[in-house]
């Protein structure tokens, strides 16, 4: 959903025979002229005939469904009938119970005969799928294995079930979780957003929360808090929660059954919850008695130099049970003078500021810029990494999947966040959230996503016709936190109507330590080359102060380098889809050179992806169908990379068609196919057979303008 969502091109059975034909026909300059990849003649080969079927794994015909076939819809699920399916799974023999499965001892439940999950080992062990091949990823790295009974590589345990503290590793590799206490405060709407706040105060965007409030204070003759829930689009609810009332956490809201149960989807899982001091107390400490907060300084010294402690209450954003606490009635008078806020005092040229000048900086992909696809990638040489992009008033509402976006690992030194918003007041409360629970070096703010679902509630795009919320929702994220502040844009929201050449020269004031430019419009979506002139036009009126990236069509070091020496005032490039078709694009970059990378080396990068992939989502067979399907839609776009060693120009460009072609080998033949049920046996060498019944079909759709009504 981000404005670094891929694209991906068709290539139905019709698109492949005529990209066929012509490059059979056709010098290699005019496949070029044609967008056509000049694969040599002898490696071409007709496309192979693939008639769309039910019982076919290739749910997507090739990538584009028939007519006959397009008005056909699956039936929707109700959120009960899932939660019923949920349930019988529970209580069949293949729902052990986690807890009994990670030691492989009934009395580890606390929970007992109340338990909602099967206690019955030797059923479990009559039923469950046979092993995978290949090691568990947990003893490769000489870990015990949190999954226990239930990990797919069971075989390769060495000690059995092993006994210690399985979700050390976790917490020690992983961070940036939201804290139970604080989830619990947003589902409850009893945040409060000091810092953020007073702010929006301060430049005058309070208005619309506060006319709500007042409205209500006169209709119910009572006084109320002027801090707004988080619940509208806003930021602010309808029913403001009155700040005397003491916040009780001891009413959770508790399911009968087992304490380790999973969300619906590994990656809403919120691993390593942080407990303070105190144990199982879960009431909201006081001012007095709440421990004080450590430093930035100082958290990010030890993170910087490696020797940061990730385990334990340091692991999940340092200070999880610690919110803002509404201010006194005194300090709220002159709150614009408060020592306390430290914000409304810096200036955004004393803040600390991220250098991109040179970096390779991988984009936010949207589904598969995860985070075990982030590590495969600063592998391979990505210097910057950025989380997926998270919506603010998901975040704000506490959504556990949400959440899991913001999630980083250990290796990923210089890391950030982008959220997407479309009030000053709702992306002001989530940075101050995410600068309390998250460990970041910068917040994206995404002003580009042009995905419908996002730029009709106001956000992504839809700010590009709108430039002064654009400078209330900087201005107000900036003033609230020291994190540095980056935004993404586009060119403009229609095609012909560029205007962030007459921003841009205000983003620095408005407090944008820098600004990524997508060489596109909102209305071109990802058709047609990016516009680089444009980039390079806004980058030479940028001030000093402000460093700007350019994004668009980068897939070779000749594309980086030429955009470096065309225009000096660039910063870095980002790199998107570039990155996603061949990874090792950052190795090429930094070694300058086209590297003729063999399908045996691109297997291991897959088996790379597949390790990070257990690790972070599981060895259980949820974790396996999970990585599987992350898998399959990075897949979608590998089978897009043709070799440098088959091309009769070099580099590939990404607006190239590959035609069918072989490969050099079986594998490199089956890595180039644009069939989803050859992406399904690639996974079977990587993750055993899929269940029965299993269907996989892209999530991204193909690359075309956007509709008449929108321009």
């Amino acid at each position: 959903m981000g404005d670094d969502t891929p694209a991906a091109t068709g290539t139905g059975p019709e698109v492949s025979n005529g990209v066929a034909a012509a490059a059979a026909e056709r010098t290699p300059e005019e496949l070029v002229a044609k967008s056509i990849a000049p694969v040599k003649k002898q490696y071409l080969r007709p496309p192979p005939v693939r008639p769309c079927s039910k019982d076919q794994n290739d749910a997507v015909c090739e990538g584009n469904a028939r007519p006959a076939q397009s008005n056909i819809v699956k039936e929707k699920k109700s959120k009960r009938q899932l939660k019923r399916e949920r349930r019988e799974v529970q209580k069949s023999p293949l729902g052990i119970c986690p807890e009994v499965a990670k030691k492989g001892d009934v009395s580890r439940c606390p929970y007992n005969d109340k338990c909602r999950y099967s206690h019955d080992i030797e059923a479990y062990k009559a039923q469950k799928p046979e092993d995978i091949e290949g090691e568990c990823p947990f003893m490769a790295i000489d870990e015990p294995c949190p999954y226990g009974l239930s990990c797919r590589f069971l075989g390769t345990h060495k000690n059995g079930v092993a006994d210690g503290d399985v979700n050390a590793r976790r917490r020690s590799s992983e961070m940036n979780g939201l804290s139970k206490n604080v989830q619990k405060l947003l589902w409850k709407n009893k945040m409060k957003f000091t810092k953020a706040d007073a702010k929006l105060k301060a430049l005058g965007l309070m208005g619309h929360a506060n006319s709500k409030i007042i409205a209500m204070s006169k209709v119910n003759g009572s006084v109320v808090s002027k801090n707004c829930d988080v619940t509208d689009g806003n930021g602010c609810s309808e029913f403001p929660s009155n700040t005397d009332d003491k916040v009780e956490l001891t009413a959770e809201i508790k399911e009968e059954g087992c304490v380790d149960e999973k969300f619906p989807s590994d990656e809403m899982e919120l691993s390593a919850e942080v407990k303070e001091e105190g144990g199982d107390n879960e009431t909201f400490p006081s001012d007095d008695s709440r421990p004080s907060k450590k430093s930035r300084s100082v958290i990010e010294e030890e993170f910087g130099s490696g020797e940061a402690d990730y385990g334990g209450v340091r692991a999940a954003g340092k200070v999880v049970g610690q919110t803002c606490t509404e201010p006194e009635p005194e300090a709220a008078a002159n709150i614009e003078f408060s020592e306390n806020d430290r914000s409304l005092k810096t200036h955004p040229r004393e803040k600390k500021l991220i250098d991109f000048r040179e970096k390779l900086y991988l984009a936010p992909l949207t589904t598969v810029g995860n985070l075990p696809f982030r590590r495969v990638c600063k592998g391979l040489g990505a210097d910057i990494t950025c989380g997926e992009m998270a919506m603010c008033t998901n975040l704000l509402q506490g959504q556990a999947s949400e959440w899991a976006l913001l999630r980083r690992h250990s290796s990923e030194d210089l890391f950030g966040v982008q959220i997407c918003g479309a009030y000053p007041d709702t992306v002001a409360r989530t940075v101050e959230l995410i600068e309390q629970e998250c460990t970041v070096e910068f917040i994206d703010i995404n002003m580009g996503c042009p995905i419908d679902i996002v730029v009709n509630k106001g956000a992504g795009s839809a700010l590009l016709t709108k430039p002064m919320r654009m400078k209330g929702i900087v201005q107000a994220a900036s003033g609230t936190v020291d994190i540095p502040m980056t935004i993404k844009v586009r060119t403009a929201y229609f095609e012909g109507k560029n205007r962030i050449d007459s921003l841009i020269a205000d983003m620095g004031n408005w407090g944008a330590s820098a600004v990524t430019i997508h060489g596109r419009s909102r209305q071109q979506r990802y058709s047609k080359l990016a516009d680089w002139e444009y980039v390079y036009q806004c980058a030479k009126k940028a001030p000093d102060s402000l460093q700007v990236l350019g994004n668009g069509d980068v897939f070779s070091y000749v594309d980086w380098n030429k955009h470096k020496a065309e225009c000096p005032e660039l910063s870095s490039c980002m790199i998107a889809r570039g990155a996603l078709i061949k990874p090792w694009i950052f190795t090429e970059i930094k070694e300058q050179r086209h590297w003729d990378i063999t399908s045996g080396e691109r297997f291991n990068i897959l088996k790379d992806y597949v390790r990070c992939g257990l690790e972070h989502w599981g060895s259980d067979t949820k974790g396996v169908e999970t990585t599987r399907r992350f898998l399959l839609e990075w897949l979608s776009y590998t089978c897009r990379y043709v070799p440098v060693g088959l091309l009769d120009v070099i580099p590939q460009r990404l607006s190239w068609r590959p035609p069918s072609y072989f490969g050099r080998d079986d594998l490199e033949t089956l890595m180039a196919s644009d069939s989803a049920a050859d992406w399904v046996r690639l996974s079977e060498m990587l993750l055993g057979k899929v269940p029965d019944g299993f269907t996989f079909a892209p999530k991204h759709k193909s690359n075309a303008y956007d509709r008449a009504e929108n321009g």
